[in-house]
């Protein structure tokens, strides 16, 4: 997995979090904290399941890659980084779903 893109961009969010709100929409939605960022991310990814179902590639696209835009500002305004996340997909890799639930209780 090429994830040169979005450790970029995560790097980008994480120099925006001192940056004045006024001039920077990644500093704005980080200074409205953790529960603000989720609810964007929230907001984000019910456009791009409504572009998922409604059929358009070009817009599922488009929502696509603003919905990982604010997932790495949800996250990043949890103190959470990518690295953590992909670390977690790595440790799942070549278990399957219904094991990896049940592991977890959730099966």
């Amino acid at each position: 997995m090429n994830t040169d893109t979005l450790h970029r961009l995560a790097a980008t969010i994480q120099a925006r979090k001192g940056a004045d709100p006024a001039s920077s929409h990644t500093a704005r939605l980080l200074s409205g904290g953790p529960a603000k960022c989720a609810q964007k991310f929230g907001e984000e990814a019910i456009e791009a399941i409504i572009e998922a179902t409604g059929g358009d590639r070009t817009a599922l696209i488009a929502e696509g890659a603003d919905v990982l835009y604010h997932f790495l500002v949800m996250l990043t305004a949890a103190g959470v980084s990518l690295d953590e996340v992909l670390a977690e997909l790595r440790r799942r890799e070549g278990v399957s779903g219904i094991a990896e639930k049940a592991a977890r209780g959730q099966g």
